[in-house]
């Protein structure tokens, strides 16, 4: 009898199991729903009140890294930000979408931990923009999807293959033609496989299958970059221009952050050099690598010289490594040998500024646990205790001792082990352990891709501006340092990204966020110039500067040593207000492609004729263009093009 009711409980548990999962996954024809996005763009339609609902599950390393996701309105100006913390690995979230006539954009930033599950009503007109050689989405088996292409436009299927899908297959409604794209492996990161669609005098809707399940990367050039589930809801995206207010104040927040490049272990060529001096840097980050130095004591002497003499290059940070950038050291007699000779290098030079020395590279990446670490400094500082003498040169030389030159702050390192190698923990440890002996905290930031997503920037200065603490006049008790960034680490690199406009409009995002509220001491990309494997350097090997030298350029022409406050009520468009003896300067950018009506408040002295008011705008051409502020109301306004970025200077009277 007792197995008899086992039996029947054991049947009931699995219908209910069975009748859960039919629900759950049964197809439904008032609604849709896009799996498993990890870095993309949802552009939506509604013609009614309708509820947009956000699921997302772990995908890697989700417990050591927090997200954000964006709902935009049609004009740019956000809706809502979605802040999922670091622990929240899995969850939902349901925003609100009303009928305006536009299209709201969801924004999903890679590089993402989380796979977004997203559901609306059928009634949505939804359209997804994946990113372009970085994977988008964890793809179902052989999923489809639609595109168009208009009339007499030549249009290109590209596709990467990241291990999961391995092949594209477009083809034309109108008569069936077929287009397949296999997938290779390419050892480039940066290398994908494309191919060119026949050519119509119609417009065209083509299906898209992708083959095979996992990550995909797929995307579309010559044409809109637009992907639906169902072919009637591809539609041109309406999008209203966007109006911003940027309202100056005169209270001045702190200064300006150094802004730099990491400049290599080599001597330059002379076409190197001449674009470094138009770059400009005030700052650099260097390695040096303890076994070489031991092989040849005075190698660094005539590098150091070079960037102090012809460059004014003060202020830099040092990262200990042996060559090849093998990064794990310990208190060996190499190691100890390299640091002397480092520190009476600085000490001959004595070149005035700034000189901070971190004791290994990204050690939360690189070092089996913080422990390790941990005993690795104890020795070093061991070492210095008992070399005193040579120490109170080395400070009176500008030599200071940073730590712990982490990868990332806020989030954790692409490690497995990410959840106990986070940035601003390694550095929290450190602190209470050897507060006196250190004098700032550094790190490295990478792998937002995002545009919209570099606020995340100044969330990272203000943690570590709290996590040191302030002195009585408010600035930080240590110095705060981003000693390398870039849009992605190593070698994983879009050229869609580093080549062009992308990497200018991010570069000036990062500078004015990062520099909001006059913390940070430094700020270097990561690096000047293209080496083995990364072709990410503000210059190419020649010396020939791409967009992104060209904005730093531009940038550093305007940059004013402090920081005024201002408010600005945008989402697209990022501004900084700055200051020096008898002069102003705002620097902004706009971020998206539509059009930006710019008005400024607490600025009529602009319209004034001895203001010498002058603006310029650095557009996707990557061509300076001077034009004029409309002062013909109440306050001065100016039109910012799409994808630009704008100087504003002048007089302070």
């Amino acid at each position: 009898m007792l197995k008899r009711k086992v039996f029947w409980m054991k049947m009931i548990l699995f219908l209910l199991c069975g009748l859960t999962f039919a629900l759950v996954f049964m197809p439904q024809s008032d609604a849709m729903e896009w799996s498993a996005i990890r870095d993309g763009s949802l552009y939506l339609r509604a013609d009614r009140a309708e509820t947009l609902q956000v699921r997302w599950n772990a995908a890697w390393q989700a417990e050591a890294n927090r997200e954000q996701i964006y709902l935009l309105k049609g004009d740019g100006s956000l809706q809502e930000q979605l802040d999922i913390h670091a622990d929240k690995t899995q969850g939902e979230h349901d925003f609100a979408l009303k009928p305006d006539g536009a299209d709201y954009r969801l924004g999903i930033p890679g590089y993402s931990f989380r796979n977004y599950r997203v559901r609306h009503d059928d009634a949505i007109a939804a359209q997804f923009e994946p990113a372009k050689v970085h994977f988008s989405v964890d793809a179902p088996r052989d999923a489809e999807l639609y595109f168009r292409v208009a009339a007499n436009k030549s249009a290109i299927l590209n596709g990467k293959h990241h291990g999961g899908v391995s092949a594209l297959q477009a083809t034309r409604l109108s008569d069936a033609t077929t287009v397949r794209l296999n997938l290779q492996s390419h050892a480039r990161y940066g290398a994908f496989d494309r191919v060119s669609l026949p050519v119509s005098r119609q417009d065209e809707i083509w299906r898209l299958k992708l083959e095979g399940q996992g990550k995909a990367a797929f995307w579309l050039d010559g044409v809109a970059n637009l992907f639906a589930q169902k072919a009637e809801h591809l539609h041109p995206l309406r999008q209203t221009p966007g109006h911003v207010t940027l309202r100056l104040k005169e209270n001045v927040l702190g200064p300006t952050p150094k802004l730099g490049v990491a400049l290599p272990y080599a001597m330059l060529p002379e076409a190197v050099l001449d674009s470094l001096e138009i770059l400009k840097p005030q700052a650099a980050t260097f390695y040096s690598f303890g076994d070489a130095l031991a092989r040849n004591p005075g190698r660094e002497v005539p590098l150091r010289r070079l960037y102090v003499e012809r460059f004014g290059i003060k202020h830099d940070i040092t990262l200990l490594a042996n060559t090849e950038r093998r990064a794990v050291l310990t208190a060996d007699p190499q190691t100890l040998n390299g640091i002397n000779i480092w520190l009476a290098d600085r000490i001959k030079q004595n070149s005035g500024g700034r000189h901070y020395l971190a004791f290994a590279d990204e050690p939360n990446l690189n070092y089996p646990d913080y422990a390790s670490f941990s005993r690795y400094c104890d020795a070093l500082l061991a070492w210095t205790a008992r070399e005193t003498q040579k120490i109170q040169a080395a400070r009176a030389a500008g030599v200071r001792i940073a730590e712990p030159a982490s990868s990332r702050f806020l989030d954790g390192p692409f490690h497995d082990d990410a959840a106990r190698r986070r940035g601003i923990d390694w550095a929290r440890d450190l602190l209470k352990k050897y507060d006196k002996n250190i004098d700032a905290v550094a790190w490295h930031e990478w792998m937002t891709r995002d545009l919209f997503a570099t606020r995340r920037y100044r969330d990272n200065v203000l943690a570590a501006a709290q996590l040191v603490g302030r002195d009585v006049d408010g600035r930080p008790r240590k110095a705060l340092l981003i000693g390398q960034t870039n849009i992605s680490s190593g070698s994983s690199i879009s050229p869609y990204q580093q080549e062009g406009q992308f990497a200018a409009l991010w570069w000036a995002s990062v500078v004015i966020n990062a520099a909001q509220d006059g913390l940070l001491d430094m700020l270097n990309w990561f690096p000047a110039i293209d080496d083995a494997g990364h072709p990410k350097g503000m210059m190419r090997e020649n010396g020939a500067l791409r967009p992104v030298g060209l904005a730093q350029a531009f940038i550093r022409r305007h940059w004013l040593p402090q920081v005024e406050a201002l408010d600005n009520d945008a989402f697209e468009v990022d501004a900084l207000a700055m200051r020096d003896v008898g002069r102003r300067s705002l620097i902004g950018v706009n971020k998206s492609v539509r059009v930006q009506q710019v008005r400024l408040e607490n600025a009529s002295e602009l319209c004034r004729d001895n203001a010498g008011a002058r603006l310029e705008l650095f557009g996707p051409d990557q061509r300076v263009r001077v034009t004029t502020l409309n002062c013909s109301g109440a306050h001065p306004e100016l039109r910012l093009p799409g994808q630009t970025l704008f100087a504003l200077v002048w007089r302070k009277t």
